[in-house]
């Protein structure tokens, strides 16, 4: 469905929560070291719950590496706090690469300046700077999912509330 690449992510949680979000919507996970933690950490497992085994997982040992196979163009998009053109005033498509970058740093400023017209950003208040990573991923992945949802393989949903 999307390509969801985290470039250097430092909160175990939050890159746990991510894969969870890309398993129930036939995404894959990109993650590009440096990681702020060991992909193995319980607190990455423990925010998948059982889903990280069925992750479609690939791990990048730099962003440049990571650049080199999937150059920025049309099908990129570069989520930052540093750009006016709103996440919904974008058009995604199926196989896009949605970047993300680290908790504490972002995505690098000369990547993104040199891609002005690629980087997106979500609304916020005045008193705010950023969203934390999982929602932030959250937000703007199912945007795309949105706009390319004809044809997602949808899952059965079970009624929980059976005999309530």
């Amino acid at each position: 469905m999307f390509n969801i690449v985290l470039v250097e992510p430092q909160i175990p949680p939050n890159t746990g929560t991510i894969g969870r979000l890309c398993v129930n919507l036939g995404a894959t996970l990109h993650l590009v070291k440096p990681l702020g933690f060991d992909i193995d950490d319980k607190a990455v497992t423990r925010a998948g719950l059982d889903y990280w085994k069925e992750l479609d997982l690939v791990v990048w040992e730099n962003f440049d590496t990571f650049l080199a196979k999937h150059p920025i163009g049309k099908n990129t998009h570069l989520a930052t706090t540093k750009t006016d053109k709103l996440y919904f005033d974008t058009q995604f498509k199926k196989d896009d690469y949605i970047l993300f970058g680290s908790e504490t740093k972002g995505i690098r400023e000369d990547v993104l300046l040199e891609n002005k017209e690629r980087c997106i950003t979500i609304p916020m208040g005045g008193k705010g700077r950023s969203l934390n990573l999982g929602v932030a991923v959250g937000v703007v992945t199912y945007e795309a999912l949105r706009q390319n949802y004809d044809g997602f393989e949808k899952i059965t949903i079970v009624n929980t509330l059976e005999g309530v």
